[in-house]
């Protein structure tokens, strides 16, 4: 995947601004935030999106749901809430084709879906 923008994050190759990272996943600051907090966490392996998830993937995507609580909590927002969002295929508006999990929060969140 050497064009995947968010495999290149995860490598080192290109700079974000990293709040997470272990073995499995890499958790950074979205450069085109909707919200105070908005923060992507990938897995570091790619996976292009929810569609080609297998029954051996269960436990990545367990990790990447359990390291939301404390970013969340670094963040400042577990308190007062926050939004997860997996968008898939084009008509989801999945822009970058490497599974990602968005954590959307703080004050004024701008999003369509209330």
């Amino acid at each position: 995947m050497n064009e995947c923008i968010f495999c290149k994050i995860v490598s080192g190759e290109m700079d974000a601004t990293i709040v997470y990272k272990d073995e499995q996943v890499t958790a950074f600051r979205d450069i085109h935030p909707v919200a105070p907090t908005h923060i992507l966490v990938v897995p570091n392996r790619h996976l292009a999106s929810t569609n080609e998830v297998t029954e051996q993937d269960e436990q990545l995507l367990g990790h990447m749901l359990a390291v939301v609580k404390p970013i969340a909590e670094q963040e400042g927002i577990a308190e007062s809430g926050y939004r997860l969002i997996i968008n898939t295929g084009p008509d989801a508006n999945q822009v970058v084709y490497h599974l990602h999990l968005h954590i959307i929060g703080g004050q004024h969140m701008r999003h369509p879906m209330g």
